[in-house]
């Protein structure tokens, strides 16, 4: 497994700005979906290409098309963030979504929802913001399989290596991208330093 960090100041910009408690949901929103456009951009930048050539007002011009697909799956609800990202950077991108939540005494994931396209041959991301057991992403990575996923990046905002560690064991092939390592997990499993609970910052829930 790869873990790819962003090494840009824009990033670093944006996330500092998501760290700060003070930032409200309108702004926390904002921030998300253009750090969401860095972090999208990164993980489809090992896509494969095809020659294309087309017709320019002037002249002909060769250039690229994507070779396969692109499809999304949106871990509820936090991956919604990142969700406008994907669909700014690819609109054809087919999307689905995973209904998983965390077990607070025991840390393991609990489905209440999932609904996900084909996706076979298609280049899919797995929008997790926050990577911390790695329960869940790992969880939603055997679903994407299932549904014939082979070719999988999860797309994070920050993950706490003892998460890293757990998708490492359990999917070895999967990419993650992610804007920061941070420090490690709580006794309650909340990465730190982080930013809190991303669900709650972006629609202002508590």
């Amino acid at each position: 497994m790869a873990v790819t960090i962003l090494d840009h100041p824009l990033a670093s910009d944006i996330l500092t700005a998501l760290r700060d408690k003070n930032t409200a949901p309108p702004e926390f929103r904002r921030h998300t979906r253009r750090l969401g456009c860095l972090l999208v951009a990164e993980a489809l930048s090992d896509m494969a290409t095809d020659r294309r050539e087309v017709a320019t007002p002037l002249e002909s011009a060769v250039g690229s098309a994507l070779r396969q697909p692109v499809a999304a799956v949106a871990v509820l609800r936090a991956g919604l963030g990142l969700l406008e990202s994907v669909l700014a950077l690819v609109p054809d991108a087919a999307i689905g979504f995973a209904g998983v939540q965390r077990d607070e005494a025991t840390a393991e994931p609990m489905e209440y929802y999932t609904k996900l396209p084909t996706l076979d041959q298609a280049k899919v991301l797995v929008l997790e913001p926050m990577l911390a057991t790695g329960g869940s992403l790992s969880w939603v990575i055997d679903k994407a399989k299932e549904n014939g996923a082979d070719d999988i990046t999860a797309v994070c905002v920050v993950a706490a290596p003892e998460g890293v560690a757990f998708v490492e064991e359990n999917h070895p092939s999967v990419r993650i991208v992610v804007a920061a390592l941070d420090r490690r997990l709580t006794p309650r499993f909340y990465i730190t330093p982080g930013l809190g609970d991303m669900g709650d910052r972006l629609f202002g829930t508590m």
